[in-house]
């Protein structure tokens, strides 16, 4: 049995893992043996459960444990290890199913599920379809261009309204500093195929966005993540990934993030930038959920003023996904090859899309919508907070506001698992591995707290929970 102290300056959590991997290499416990249940193991050293998730999570990561679904948690065995090549070197396995190439076809092959708390999107009456129907009215009225293609950088008139708005942002640009995009993942396509090069290593957020995970591995990119924390980043990890990978770019996304909801904190800025400016790091800001914060806070790009970060923003989360309309922003002598890339790869963007969104946010309601939106968002938050709570989940961070809610519950083991059990009952959740940079089984969920206020949610959650309970002991 370990022997943990609570009065040590060592984590809880440390002490399980170093514990258990040393006895592990000394054979106390040897290669296919169980370990004790998670609920079993707290109770019998007299921690909490999350503690002991958290350790074996850990262990699973380094390779020293695995887990199987209902049967708990294994030492591993010799046979579990990657096979060797006659050479020598070991041959890497395929891996797992749960990529974003599985996510994104699942995530659209049931976005007619009943029930969505695992989408990343809003439900149609919290946009601004009002506003959109009147725009296309009145470009109808107007007779809309169609002979033609728009400008290369985008429609004019949306991109000096966003200029302004920016500035209250404390973003200083012009015009012509910013290119329009198909949505903020054709801004995070161009970027990633201007400035990274097969074999480059490049960070992201870990948790973070599946499908620019997939992307920056499809242009040839070594993917290494930077773990997140409630403040924002584990600063003691990232610096020590810059000495050891010296990565080119850091896809990122400081605000509201994306699984996790977290903002970074003023200081963790600061820090960032000046690791960027120190490892000659290029930092790629994706802010899509800006509008969704009710504090106004600086960002990276109003900290740098661009010189080392390229800003990215979009309309698909508060006007509607199906227009795409994103941005980017950056200083003029790295938007001229972004543009070009733009105009190659697909010609311009669609002019139609950019008046019609032009019309929306010039609406007179587009202020009062924004603010109706986050004031749903934090009572939504609130009320699923409230249940997430009342069922014994973790919360990974309390925000008040964004669209996520991060939570693990001590008796998921593996969310993927409950995830394929809750779409046989017509609900898609959000299974954490899906947003992990080396996909593995995990207990962590996100939930949309706009999807979550269904009551048939929770009835599945707490009979969900109740066999999984009783599986694991």
């Amino acid at each position: 049995m370990l022997q943990l102290s609570p009065d040590l300056s060592t984590p809880l959590v440390t002490q399980i893992v170093d514990g258990l991997r040393s006895q592990i290499a000394a054979q106390i416990l040897k290669p296919g043996t169980k370990l004790p249940s998670i609920r079993a193991f707290a109770a019998a050293h007299g921690v909490s459960v999350f503690t002991v998730v958290e350790a074996y999570d850990r262990l699973v990561a380094q390779g020293w444990l695995v887990s199987k679904a209902h049967a708990g948690f294994f030492v591993k065995r010799r046979g579990d290890e990657p096979p060797v090549h006659p050479s020598g070197a070991l041959v890497e396995r395929p891996r797992p199913q749960f990529d974003a190439r599985w996510y994104l076809k699942q995530i659209f092959e049931n976005r007619n599920l009943p029930l969505k708390p695992g989408c990343g999107w809003l439900p149609h009456d919290w946009l601004f379809g009002d506003a959109v129907r009147r725009s296309m009215r009145q470009l109808s009225t107007d007779g809309p261009e169609l002979d033609g293609y728009g400008l290369p950088h985008g429609h004019m008139a949306l991109r000096m309204v966003l200029a302004e708005s920016l500035v209250e942002h404390q973003i200083a640009v012009d015009a012509d500093q910013i290119v329009l995009t198909h949505g903020s993942s054709q801004a995070l396509d161009l970027v990633a195929r201007s400035f990274v090069r097969p074999g480059d290593v490049v960070l992201v957020d870990d948790p973070g966005y599946p499908n620019l995970m997939f992307m920056l591995r499809f242009a040839g990119a070594t993917v290494v993540g930077v773990p997140r924390t409630a403040q924002g980043y584990d600063l003691q990890a990232l610096e020590a990934l810059l000495v050891q990978y010296k990565p080119k770019v850091f896809f990122t996304q400081p605000r509201l993030q994306s699984p996790t909801c977290s903002t970074a904190s003023l200081a963790h800025l600061h820090r960032l930038l000046q690791l960027a400016e120190l490892h000659d790091m290029l930092l790629v800001e994706n802010d899509i959920y800006a509008d969704m914060d009710s504090s106004q806070r600086p960002s990276l790009a109003s900290l740098d003023e661009l010189r080392r970060v390229i800003y990215l923003g979009s309309f698909s989360k508060t006007i509607s996904p199906n227009l795409r309309t994103g941005y980017l922003v950056a200083q003029r002598d790295r938007l001229d090859a972004l543009v070009q890339l733009k105009m190659v790869s697909g010609l311009t963007s669609s002019d139609v899309t950019e008046r019609i969104t032009f019309g929306a946010v010039t609406d007179g309601r587009w202020r009062k919508h924004l603010k109706a939106l986050r004031d749903r968002l934090g009572e939504a938050h609130r009320d699923v907070g409230r249940k997430l709570d009342g069922l014994g989940f973790e919360l990974f961070h309390e925000p008040g506001a964004g669209m996520y809610l991060w939570a693990r519950h001590p008796d998921i083991l593996d969310s993927s698992t409950l995830s394929q059990e809750a779409a046989a009952a017509g609900i898609m959740l959000g299974p954490g591995q899906l947003f992990l940079v080396e996909p593995r089984p995990t207990g962590w969920l996100r939930f949309n707290v706009a999807f979550s206020q269904d009551d048939r949610l929770w009835q599945f959650m707490g009979q969900a929970i109740e066999l999984h309970r009783q599986r694991n002991q």
